[in-house]
């Protein structure tokens, strides 16, 4: 997580992927769904840029950045975050949150520490968080389902699960 992030203004809407053509273009790696609109604005290498066109779809957007009209250009960006002002992002629901909101909060089941938020992941049933763990086990992922995940708790950064549930008690 960035320090734009850390400071809750932003909110990550992807990463700047390989180019596209030779117009500027470029692919959108981990895209987040609803931040990335025609005309909208992003601050990409800590500049404020608009979106000038925007293809493919929601699960791989193809961008171009106003001021960057060369393949050269999307190349230098490449591996940059895409960012968005929180204040101009949709509202979202109850029970709903940013994956970037997400991501470095602690996991426990209880008063027992599990480990820590490493991403947010797309599973075709669901989205589930990958909880990285102390030592040398392997990544938990927990289904964002009411019978795995407790409580959320993005203001003190605590995510209460149930180990149980998932068969790891």
């Amino acid at each position: 997580m960035s320090d734009a992030q850390r400071a809750g203004r932003w909110l990550r809407a992807g990463i700047v992927g390989r180019p596209h053509g030779l117009d500027g273009s470029f692919h959108v790696n981990l895209p987040q769904s609803g931040l990335l609109d025609l005309g909208a604005s992003v601050m990409v290498a800590g500049r404020a840029r608009r979106i000038e066109r925007l293809a493919g779809h929601a699960s791989r957007p193809i961008l171009r950045l106003e001021g960057c009209s060369e393949r050269a250009c999307a190349e230098r960006l490449r591996g940059q975050e895409l960012l968005v002002a929180r204040e101009a992002a949709p509202a979202l629901g109850e029970d709903e949150w940013w994956a970037s909101d997400l991501e470095g909060c602690a996991v426990c089941d209880g008063p027992r520490p599990v480990g820590t938020v490493a991403r947010l992941v797309a599973l075709p049933s669901c989205e589930a968080l990958e909880v990285a763990r102390d030592g040398h086990r392997p990544a938990l992922l927990v289904p964002l389902v009411r019978d795995a995940v407790r409580t959320v708790d993005i203001d003190a950064r605590v995510i209460d699960i149930d180990l149980g549930f998932l068969g790891e008690a």
